[in-house]
């Protein structure tokens, strides 16, 4: 994990030094120079499983979940909040604080718009009892997603995270996620979209990383599913599934099977104004 720990760092610091290059020249692509305001926004929802990375936060149980955002051109900063339950004497509710900036290039003659990400996010987890291990944790990300010259209403992207020592205090772990998503033609007065995501988790044993209680250091994690959106409602359908194998007492990220194998989640929320 060492050498891949540090080519990714190496990779992060690389992708950062172009967005802050991109950054500068922003006014050259009309980046900085629209939508220069500050915006507001609260988003409002419930879940029936909150699932994280493949792993119910919840014991399977539904979420009301809610978020706060503010965007000023490219920069942008937030909070998220939702109900957790990891089991007896386990913290009761998630915080989660982030702040970013999101440069625009493009479009090129044979690519579309691209859109980089670049970010800090801070897990929070109140009145938690971290007498065992330190449960609140920071990822640093960098990321980008991109609009397909090809196939109108295609937009794919992919993410890296990193953490220097992940919730539960197991040391270094990285995350690479993949996302694309399609935009159905209008169906009366839904705007249907299907969309899927593929991710992979990698951690240290060494560390005291294991995904379920055995020695393998890395999962897989995925999901597919059919929003629709009406007004500023929207509606989402998804399938979520994962590779983690679960030794019961091993003390792994997943701790029981139910909560890291095939489930269906149907979330709704609301964003206002």
């Amino acid at each position: 994990m060492a050498s891949l720990g540090q080519t990714v760092r190496t990779l992060m610091a690389g992708a950062a030094l172009v967005g802050f290059a991109d950054l500068a020249r922003a006014d050259d692509y009309g980046a900085m120079s629209e939508g220069r305001k500050l915006d507001f926004s609260v988003t409002l929802g419930a879940t029936s499983d909150y699932v994280f990375r493949g792993i119910s936060q919840t014991l399977e149980d539904p979420a009301a979940q809610g978020s706060v955002d503010l965007t000023y051109g490219i920069f942008y900063a937030g909070i998220w909040a939702s109900n957790v339950d990891f089991g007896p004497g386990s913290p009761n509710a998630e915080i989660d604080l982030y702040a970013g900036f999101r440069p625009t290039i493009g479009p090129g003659r044979f690519w579309g718009p691209i859109t980089f990400d670049f970010g800090v996010l801070y897990y929070a987890y109140p009145a938690a009892n971290d007498s065992g291990a330190e449960l609140d944790f920071v990822e640093l990300k960098a990321g980008y997603s991109m609009e397909s010259p090809w196939i109108r209403g295609l937009t794919s992207g992919t993410t890296l995270y990193w953490s220097p020592e992940y919730g539960g205090e197991v040391g270094e772990v990285f995350t690479l996620e993949s996302v694309a998503s399609y935009a159905l033609p209008q169906i009366g007065i839904f705007a249907p979209s299907i969309s899927g995501t593929l991710g992979t988790v990698y951690g240290d044993r060494n560390d005291g990383f294991s995904p379920g209680g055995t020695r393998t250091e890395d999962y897989q994690y995925w999901n597919a599913g059919l929003a629709l959106s009406v007004e500023k409602f929207t509606f989402d359908f998804r399938y979520w599934d994962s590779d983690i194998d679960v030794v019961p007492g091993g003390g792994g990220l997943c701790t029981s099977a139910d909560l890291c194998d095939e489930r269906f989640v149907f979330t709704a929320k609301v964003t206002l104004p």
